[in-house]
């Protein structure tokens, strides 16, 4: 009887341990993704955005893939998850293709599209990727 309860009282501490873990890991990859290699002529600051990126604060968790950029447009993939009460309504869970054009303010590359939330917005600040939403910001780091 005693094996039993050891037996069940550690499935449940690394269950406990080790899922929630598993579970905040990234997502796989859209099977139609294509990365594509910036432009060697595009300027350093512009293809920078190019790569993957994420944010998981807490219950929510956002990828986003630059999949291609030259100077005037950014294929994007941006998926949503975790806790659906992280996110506005109207959210797209999972992932999400979206087109988003290239802009230059105050000597700054910029991409932006719009969402059902609001204009969103991305820009990069040292070594992360800065995504302005509606409701504010998040820093999302780059990912291999």
């Amino acid at each position: 009887m005693k094996i039993l309860v050891v037996f069940a009282v550690s499935i449940v501490l690394v269950s406990i341990l080790f899922c929630p873990m598993v579970m905040a890991g990234p997502p796989s990859m859209p099977s139609e993704l294509q990365m594509v290699q910036p432009d060697p002529s595009l300027p350093k600051e512009l293809s920078a955005f190019w790569g993957k990126w994420e944010w998981t604060p807490g219950q929510a968790q956002f990828f986003l893939i630059v999949e291609k950029i030259d100077k005037e447009k950014a294929s994007l993939y941006i998926w949503r998850g975790g806790s659906t009460t992280a996110w506005p309504e109207g959210a797209i869970m999972g992932w999400q293709r979206v087109e988003a054009n290239v802009y230059k303010e105050s000597g700054k590359y910029k991409l932006w599209h719009r969402a059902p939330s609001g204009k969103l917005e991305y820009y990069l600040k040292g070594e992360y990727l800065v995504w302005s939403f509606p409701a504010g910001f998040a820093n999302c780091r780059r990912v291999p």
